[in-house]
């Protein structure tokens, strides 16, 4: 069997030093098939990829020794490099999108530097690759980061350790807001529809409205909202993102990232039965978005806090860090939120600074204060602890007879805004339209409060 070669990296020292790592684990078999499989042998490249997956699938993911991701991650390149060799050029980013989000980090850079590769239109002439050295040079190569792509951590944002969480003083009257849809079998800009506000939870709006602040100076933040741990709504901060026009043209998106693969959620919300993660494109992805206006809650799809920055280097380029999060401390990471209407995030609280930037589309966010966590009454499981038993959508007045009273800040987030929540806020986020949004999570210094 022939191999892509200009997909392949070099069987260099770290190559060598993984498989001497995989032995050390008792991986003597993975090692001898992964080693024929570089050497051409499609059978063998295929039983070290499914040996590889079972030993990411033998223990609960934290428990998996690191070597294994990264033997993953090898695995994927092999076989990505037979099927470009055959010209199934979807399949091959599809294991090296597999790579990316279940590998380690040792081969991510030659993942991404594959990926690269496979989208220059110069490395294949009908599928056939064609020299590829300048062809996988002519493209920058992304930084490589220091951690797996695959998030198990639900933060807007749900920090649980589940598998892959303007001012109104009434309602606002609906008004238009971008809708994705499809024609002539393609994913295409939107057309405009009014948006519902008919399944707000209970007493919205009807409490203190989040304040907002147009274009909030960095000293105005630190001194009035990030000491104190006060939220706010910020507005006009955004206005220089690409991403505010480019992603509300569907077809862009399709270009850039339709064909990638990632870990989608399905189903009413991660505290609700039947939810699960399934891998979809993103083109699928669009294409359940459209179809789920009449779909039940249980089928209902969302990326989220999927860290699709780090696998898609090109889309990351629309938006930028904004300053309020570079203040103190570090940034710990930048994720994604694509769904529907009506995808909800339920009752929850964080235990770092969250920014949430609003780039298409509405949401609907609830904060309640940390006081009052007892009264919002938290599972006792450890990976769930951060969540409330309290469901805002149906709230059981007997079960939890103090929500009701309890006093809180709520607010529609429009496009272009966001929304700063400070450590351990109680938050409960719904899509009001089709929405894509962006989170930054980041920590504070030890020494900055004192």
């Amino acid at each position: 069997e022939g191999r892509g070669a200009g997909l392949l990296p070099n069987f260099n020292g770290r190559q060598s030093e993984l498989l001497d790592k995989v032995c050390e684990e008792g991986g003597f078999a993975y090692s001898r098939l992964a080693l024929l499989g570089a050497a051409g042998d499609l059978s063998a490249a295929e039983a070290a990829h499914e040996m590889a997956w079972e030993q990411l699938h033998a223990a609960p993911w934290h428990a998996v020794h690191p070597v294994w991701r990264d033997a993953y991650s090898l695995s994927c390149l092999h076989m990505a490099s037979f099927l470009h060799c055959k010209g199934n050029l979807e399949e091959a980013l599809r294991f090296l999108d597999m790579g990316l989000i279940m590998g380690g980090s040792l081969l991510r850079l030659d993942l991404n530097s594959a990926i690269s590769f496979l989208q220059c239109p110069a490395s294949r002439v009908d599928g056939v690759p064609t020299d590829s050295s300048e062809a996988a040079t002519s493209n920058d190569r992304p930084e490589e980061h220091d951690e797996p792509a695959f998030v198990h951590d639900h933060v807007e944002s749900k920090c649980t350790d589940v598998l892959c969480p303007r001012m109104y003083s009434m309602a606002p009257t609906p008004r238009e807001q971008p809708n994705w849809s499809m024609g002539n079998g393609e994913i295409i800009a939107s057309r405009f529809k009014p948006t519902d506000f008919s399944e707000l939870p209970p007493w919205s709006l009807s409490c203190t409205s989040i304040e907002r602040r147009c274009i909030l100076p960095l000293e105005d933040f630190l001194c009035e909202f990030f000491l104190p741990g006060k939220p706010v709504v910020i507005t006009g901060a955004m206005i220089h993102w690409p991403a505010m026009e480019k992603w509300k043209n569907l077809e862009y998106l399709q270009q850039v990232i339709g064909n990638r693969t990632v870990p989608v959620e399905v189903g009413e919300h991660y505290l609700a039965s039947g939810w699960k993660q399934e891998l979809m494109t993103i083109s699928q992805l669009f294409e359940r978005i459209h179809s789920s206006k009449c779909a039940p809650a249980s089928t209902r799809v969302y990326l989220a806090q999927y860290p699709l920055f780090d696998q898609i280097p090109q889309l990351r380029e629309d938006v930028s860090v904004p300053d309020y999060c570079t203040i103190s401390g570090e940034l710990l990471s930048i994720n994604a939120w694509l769904g529907p209407v009506g995808t909800v995030t339920p009752l929850h609280h964080d235990p770092h600074h969250n920014l949430l930037a609003q780039v298409v589309g509405q949401k609907y966010i609830r904060l309640y204060s940390p006081p009052f966590s007892e009264s919002l009454c938290p599972y006792n499981e450890p990976m769930l602890i951060n969540s409330s038993q309290v469901d805002l959508d149906n709230p059981d007045n007997g079960k939890f007879p103090l929500v009701k009273s309890l006093p809180f800040m709520d607010c529609i987030l429009e496009e272009g805004e966001m929304l700063y929540i400070p450590p351990k806020w109680w938050h409960y986020v719904r899509s009001l339209s089709p929405s894509f949004s962006v989170n930054f999570w980041w920590n504070a210094a030890k020494d900055f409060h004192e």
